[in-house]
């Protein structure tokens, strides 16, 4: 690929030694990800802001099917396209809000924004390539640099060609990937930094706080640095007053807070634009904004004075913490909070989130642990005095106890304290409180009874949960899954196709789907669905072996093994990849490598039967039927009485003269119901026919 079909990254100490060689790529649209200006998508926020009107004037279909990802990545974006459709979460107050969305969720929408960025960028590629220049990726937030590093990987800089600036410093390993991947690195040229001109100093300390403390001119920061307390202080507060009318939700994630914590205010007005900011950020998803907000705004509280700002930052960093994977900071958080407080509800809250840790992200899990903690957020919500809330935080806890009887395999006793939950709001509650909550308990209930095989109920539990809140993806596919189940694959295929439609391109959805249309025969519509899917997240294990399956099944081989082979790099203990790696080796004719790759699959995982029936074939089509028969033999201790190994092992047993053993293995089969009887009869009577030929040589011997 030549540099003009490639991205770029310009490296340089400062703004200023990328401004030239950015300034060359002759950009369509330029935005700083500097975290402090706008938040988990600075950067993004501008680009979307450039494009977005202009392509629904002139293509207002596209913008509409990704409606849901545009305005959830700026929501002012509704004032050029309208409003995003209504859920259960976005109308529920925000104190009844049980429902949080994590880093899987935003990793989603971020795919739909780059899938709409793509397709807008191709659909005026007679233009020429749009640019688009993304700098201070070292200062961004942990979800614009996510964002980036996928465009790069999926953007074609024939219509798209992203243009990134950043200093030396590391970068997240993804970014950093897809930059040493798909970019050609472009040093600038550095220049020895202005001395601070004495005169000009008020004017530079002005400067940088006007940058909203992004600046990285190293003037503008000495004299930042070397000015009075209080001057600084009283700059922040004015760039706070003048940003604050009409501020965007970029600005109440990123200057706005910057601002108010170094204003003359910290505690008071700095600690209430946390909040504000947190508040956001809990509701949208953002995991590391999350945490960032919760620590900074922690650090602001007296914890006597302060106890309730302090127990809401610290608990809500604290459950941020689990989807970044920092559980032993986010225990500690939670357990400093039962030390400090002897209060119910800390108490109750903090023993809850815990007990979810322990039985969902810990490994091992301690489903023991989150017992006792459990049962004792369930005394404790017994104890609430308002009669509304007692209800409700009795079956919240009821809800965190069932899903850990579900890890402990009584699915019954789960199953009792959900209904029982439902039921206890339905009477005591009045209908329009903990609307969100009542969903959830009816999901749960739901996903219950698909675990106990329930199906028309789980079905009918789902239908409902559809009608309260027809937006939410997982409803969707969940029923989908049911109506598969149940042998209605219409109604699954019309359930997936609605998910797909209705919200985030979540992988898992067009893997269900894929997986659907494939075994209704519609190969090129999986196929499709499956190298979305792909694109999206190459790493997707199951999309994967999907797709290397389908290609062998539609005799291509050969794209079969780049799949395989391409799995196997961040994958190689999976016995699937090389036994898939096997077949396609063995249909491209290298029967050495495919032997190969058959004793690998066996090597990670001696029980993986269809490595062995793999390898058994392989031995008899190179005349080896005592080998066949062995991994046959291997094959069935696993696998139990399948009637196609037992019919191969039969085969293999009259090539080598062993006709009683082929014929009991014949009969197996035949026994096993929706064995293919017309060949295995076939394979016998050849059977007695070797053995009466071989039994009338002896003879005339």
């Amino acid at each position: 690929m030549s540099s003009a079909a490639r991205h770029l990254w310009v490296v340089g100490s400062s703004r200023a030694a990328r401004r030239s060689p950015i300034a060359a790529t002759g950009p369509d649209v330029s935005a700083s990800c500097h975290a402090r200006l706008r938040g988990p998508y600075s950067g993004v926020v501008e680009v979307l802001q450039a494009i977005v009107p202009q392509a629904y004037r002139q293509w207002p279909e596209l913008v509409d099917r990704h409606r849901v990802e545009l305005l959830n990545t700026v929501p002012e974006l509704a004032l050029h396209i309208g409003p995003a459709p209504d859920t259960l979460v976005a109308t529920t107050p925000h104190e009844e809000r049980t429902r949080f969305f994590g880093l899987h969720y935003i990793r989603a929408m971020s795919q739909g924004v780059i899938t709409f960025l793509l397709e807008h960028a191709r659909r005026g590629r007679h233009t020429g390539p749009i640019t688009v220049v993304l700098d201070d990726l070292q200062a961004a937030e942990p979800t614009a640099q996510e964002f980036v590093g996928i465009l790069l990987r999926r953007a074609d800089p024939r219509y798209l060609r992203v243009v990134v600036g950043s200093t030396g410093e590391p970068l997240p390993p993804e970014l950093a990937t897809a930059l040493a991947t798909h970019a050609n690195r472009l040093a600038g040229p550095e220049h020895a930094p202005d001395p601070v001109a004495g005169p000009d100093h008020d004017r530079l300390v002005r400067s940088f706080v006007e940058s909203d403390g992004s600046s990285d001119d190293p003037a503008e920061l000495a004299a930042y640095q070397a000015a009075d307390p209080r001057v600084r202080a009283r700059l922040h507060d004015a760039r706070a007053e003048a940003l604050a009318p009409g501020a965007d939700q970029g600005l109440l994630l990123g200057a706005l807070p910057y601002h108010r914590e170094r204003g003359s205010d910290p505690a008071g007005a700095g600690r209430a634009a946390l909040r504000a900011a947190l508040e956001v950020c809990v509701a949208a998803g953002y995991s590391a904004a999350t945490v960032d907000f919760g620590l900074r705004g922690r650090a602001l509280c007296d914890p006597d004075a302060d106890r309730e700002d302090y127990c809401h930052f610290t608990a809500k960093a604290a459950s941020a913490m689990i989807s970044l994977d920092r559980l032993t900071e986010c225990v500690e958080l939670l357990r400093e909070l039962r030390r400090r407080y002897p209060l119910p509800r800390v108490q109750m809250t903090s023993a809850y989130a815990l007990a979810m840790v322990y039985t969902r992200f810990l490994v091992p899990a301690d489903h023991d642990t989150a017992l006792e903690l459990a049962n004792a957020a369930r005394a404790i919500a017994a104890l609430e005095p308002d009669p509304v809330e007692a209800v409700f935080f009795q079956v919240y806890q009821d809800n965190g106890l069932a899903l850990i009887e579900t890890h402990r395999g009584n699915l019954q006793r789960a199953f009792d304290l959900v209904d029982a939950g439902l039921r206890r709001l339905d009477r005591e509650v009045p209908t329009s409180r903990y609307v969100v909550h009542r969903s959830q308990l009816l999901h749960n209930r739901a996903r219950t009874l698909i675990a106990l095989g329930r199906l028309d109920e789980a079905y009918a539990d789902l239908t409902l949960l559809i009608g309260w809140d027809p937006y939410y993806v997982e409803y969707h596919t969940d029923r989908g899954n049911v109506s598969r189940r149940r042998g209605d694959l219409a109604a699954a295929l019309a359930d997936y196709d609605r998910a797909v439609a209705v919200g985030a391109p979540f992988p898992e959805v067009f893997y269900n789907r894929a997986d659907l249309l494939a075994q209704l025969g519609r190969y090129d519509e999986a196929l499709a669905d499956l190298d979305y899917l792909l694109e999206m997240e190459p790493e997707f294990l199951e999309g994967r072996v999907s797709r290397a399956n389908l290609h062998l099944e539609q005799g291509r081989p050969d794209a079969a093994l780049v799949d395989s082979r391409t799995g196997l790099v961040s994958d190689p203990g999976d016995p699937r990849l090389w036994c898939l790696t096997g077949l396609a080796e063995q249909e491209l004719g290298a029967v050495d490598r495919a032997r190969a790759a058959y004793d690998q699959a066996l090597a990670v995982d001696p029980s993986y039967a269809m490595a062995a029936v793999n390898r058994a074939v392989l031995a008899y089509e190179l005349g080896d039927p005592a080998g066949a028969a062995e991994d046959l033999t291997a094959a069935l201790a696993v696998l139990g009485e399948d009637p196609d190994v037992l019919g191969n092992r039969g085969i293999a047993y009259t090539d080598l003269g062993r006709y009683g053993e082929a014929l009991a293995d014949f009969d197996r089969a035949l026994a096993v119901p929706g064995a293919d009887h017309t060949e295995l009869r076939r394979q016998r009577d050849r059977c007695v026919a070797a053995a009466d030929r071989a039994a009338l040589t002896a003879t005339l011997s």
